[in-house]
């Protein structure tokens, strides 16, 4: 007798009792997805619109928990304040960050992105080795140091001069991994190999080619580096004693401190950090397209 084999059936999904669809596994609604995304940047940006608003505020209206109301609004009049007192200070503050931050973080990025390179390009004995006390520079952190460059700064007679901020932050041990990781990304032995063979030296073929190659990295270090020189406080704090060497950030902690006795400089430590959050907007809003570049170029490749 000859037995017929049944095939196993796909069996349509089983509907629920009371009818209509199957149920979905559970997930996110879309409307949860798009309050979190909603909330995230409120959350990100209410400290900022409360500094906008309450830049726009005299002392009794701080004081009185006014300062999200938009009446009274003078801000024309806090920004005259923050001019004329002690004879323009602020401004003094404000020309020192951008002095430390602006041409700290351009040559703290060269410095790494030529070591980043170094790293890659080169072989040497003790190279990985080298990079492991690199790489453990990046696991102290930088107030454990500022008592030992404060020493050595007392050595070399800098303290409380300009060089004693400014010398430190030319180092940055998480920037060199960083730039070597870029480079080894985007500079190819073969294109280096080809400049060599054109007669170029290492020092015009890490210029003209390597440097070039490795502006997203070149860029991502500056970024870093300066909104790092620019929030700086301990180390200033450590070495300075001059106030007109103060960064703002320094010069504004020193105007709080000042509130409980004088509360008029409410308004100015309040109006100069709002102020002070205007050179980190732009170096990011400015520079974002060389990151954008950076991703066109590796989706290329």
């Amino acid at each position: 007798m000859t037995t017929t084999a049944t095939r196993p059936s796909s069996a349509p999904p089983r509907r629920p009792a009371g009818g209509g669809r199957p149920r979905r596994p559970w997930t996110l609604s879309k409307a949860a997805v798009n309050g979190t995304l909603v909330l995230a940047p409120l959350y990100t940006l209410w400290p900022l619109g409360w500094l906008l608003t309450a830049s726009a505020k005299n002392t009794a209206d701080l004081l009185g928990g006014n300062s999200l109301g938009a009446d009274n609004f003078r801000l024309g009049e806090n920004l005259h304040d923050l001019a004329t007192t002690g004879d323009g200070i602020y401004f003094r503050w404000y020309l020192n960050s951008l002095l430390y931050a602006g041409i700290g973080s351009l040559l703290c990025a060269l410095v790494c992105v030529a070591a980043g390179y170094a790293f890659h390009v080169y072989r040497f004995p003790g190279k990985e080795k080298l990079f492991g006390l690199v790489l453990l520079g990046v696991l102290v952190p930088t107030t454990a140091l500022a008592l030992p460059m404060y020493l050595l700064a007392s050595e070399l007679g800098i303290v409380n001069t300009f060089w004693a901020v400014f010398l430190p932050s030319l180092v940055n041990p998480f920037g060199v991994y960083l730039a070597r990781v870029f480079c080894a990304g985007y500079v190819p032995e073969e294109v280096l190999e080809a400049a060599r063979m054109d007669g170029a030296g290492e020092l015009r073929t890490f210029w003209s080619i390597g440097l070039r190659m490795v502006v997203p990295g070149f860029v991502t270090i500056l970024l870093f580096q300066f909104t790092a020189i620019w929030n700086n406080f301990f180390l200033p704090l450590v070495m300075l004693s001059d106030s007109r060497l103060f960064p703002v950030s320094l010069g504004l902690f020193s105007w709080n401190a000042q509130t409980k006795a004088f509360p008029e400089y409410y308004p100015l430590v309040i109006t100069g950090s709002l102020l002070a959050v205007v050179p980190l907007v732009l170096a990011f809003v400015l520079l974002q397209r060389h990151w954008k570049a950076g991703l066109t170029a590796g989706s290329v490749k």
